[in-house]
Parts: C-alpha cells; sequence; structure tokens
C-alpha cells in the first residue's frame, strides 16, 4: 500500500472511531446532548447566575419594579430563537396563537371562510396610536405583527437561559407577552429594552412598562441597571397603574 493510501486509510479510520465515540456519548447522557443542541452550543454548562426575586409588597407597576433583582446581561451562552419555540403554538380553539392574539386585539374581525384564522380586522396600535386595517394576504399581513413585549433575547439575558425548555416556551406564548402592534415600529423596536426603546404613543408608555414589568416578574428575570431607571421615569408619570396578569401570581 503507497503512503498516500496509508494516510486516507488513517484519516477514514479515524472519522469512524469519533463517530462512533459520538454516538456513544449520544447513548450514555442522552440529557447532556439534548440540553447542548437545545441552547446550540456542544459543552453546555449551568451558568453561575441564580434566579432571585422578592415578594412585591402591591400589584402595582412600581411596587413589582422594586421586587425585581438588577444585573447585568447574561451572555455566557448564545440566543437563539429556537431555544423558546419553534412555531406558534395550538391553542383551546384550534388555531394558533398568532390567530388567537389578532382575535383579541383587533376589532371588527371576520375570519377566512370554515376557518378560525383572521382575515380582516382593525387594530387600534397602541406602540403609535395610528389605525390599522389588517388584510390578511402575503403582501399585507405583516402590516400587524404579533411583539414578544419582552423580547426573547432580553429575556434569554435576563434569566431565561436558566430555565427550562418548557418554561421558555411558555414565555413565548405567553398572551400576556404578546401583542398586536404595527409592523414597522415593531421591527423598529426589535429586540431593545426600555432603556433604548419605548412606544411613541405617550398614552401606551405606562402600560407597556407595566407588561414588561409583570412579564418579569412572572418568569423571575431580571433587570439591567440601565432598564430599571428608564421605568422608573416612566412611573413616575403613573404610580398607580397597576400590573397585568398577576393576580395569583
Amino acid at each position: 500500500m503507497s503512503r498516500k493510501a496509508r494516510y486516507r486509510a488513517r484519516r477514514i479510520g479515524a472519522v469512524v472511531i469519533a463517530a462512533l465515540a459520538f454516538g456513544a456519548f449520544i447513548l450514555l447522557n442522552p440529557k447532556a446532548y439534548e440540553y447542548a443542541s437545545q441552547l446550540g452550543f456542544a459543552n453546555a454548562k449551568l451558568p453561575d447566575y441564580k434566579l432571585e426575586q422578592t415578594k412585591a409588597d402591591s400589584l402595582l407597576a412600581k411596587d413589582v419594579l422594586e421586587s425585581l433583582a438588577v444585573k447585568d446581561k447574561y451572555t455566557e451562552t448564545k440566543y437563539y430563537r429556537k431555544a423558546f419555540y419553534d412555531n406558534w403554538g395550538p391553542t383551546a380553539s384550534g388555531c394558533n396563537t398568532r390567530e388567537a392574539i389578532l382575535v383579541r386585539d383587533l376589532k371588527n374581525v371576520v375570519y377566512k371562510p370554515s376557518s378560525c384564522k383572521v382575515q380582516t380586522g382593525t387594530l387600534d396600535d397602541p406602540y403609535t396610536g395610528k389605525t390599522i386595517e389588517f388584510v390578511r394576504g402575503q403582501e399585507t399581513s405583516s402590516a400587524v405583527q404579533i411583539d414578544h413585549v419582552v423580547a426573547l433575547s432580553n429575556a434569554w439575558a435576563s434569566g431565561a437561559a436558566l430555565l427550562d425548555k418548557d418554561t421558555r416556551y411558555e414565555i413565548s406564548q405567553d398572551p400576556l407577552n404578546l401583542l398586536a402592534v404595527d409592523g414597522p415600529a415593531n421591527q423598529e423596536k426589535s429586540d431593545q429594552a426600555a432603556d433604548t426603546w419605548l412606544p411613541s404613543n405617550e398614552a401606551f408608555k405606562c402600560q407597556y412598562v407595566a407588561r414588561q414589568i409583570s412579564v418579569k416578574y412572572k418568569y423571575k428575570l431580571w433587570l439591567t441597571p440601565a432598564e430599571k431607571l428608564a421605568m422608573q421615569k416612566v412611573l413616575a408619570d403613573c404610580p398607580d397603574e397597576p400590573t397585568r396578569g398577576l393576580e395569583n401570581q
């Protein structure tokens, strides 16, 4: 056998051995491999951060805000959307979560024939204050988008990376964390937190911040110092603003 042939044989053998070793690891450590795959990195390890939260004195947003932990962003593992969900999940109505939020937030809803999907409706957009006529279609549906009030990348960096997959999925589908909004405004917001983005609609800023606080409290997520300061400034103008959906927490 020539030197070149022997070298090629050794390379093939090394690949086969590595594949067998990897297969054995998966069989012996399925949970570790599943966790690593979910988070998108090979050497999964639990971070050192802890989820901390004190009991709020009331259900006012300003009081719940003071109960949230304040830390820097968690950046040890990279965020990716599939750590939360692949697609909108089903609801009791038989349609997916997106349709359920459209039905909740739009007025004058008309369904597609023999379907629970929304064909048309009117949105009083909370982010801009505009009235938007929604029409389902390839070129028109994006005029109204479903926003995660606490952006999923923000949730990841403020504690969701420590949560199990089922809880992360719940964050992504929770109506408390979802709003039908103006598409361009949603794109502008992207994954920004309250310290860098607030709705242009002044009348909705207090509700928006209160809803973010509610989501953070419900799932034991923390705030950065800049986020908390921005929220405090907003709530200074509405000290009686209630939280949302925390009555049974």
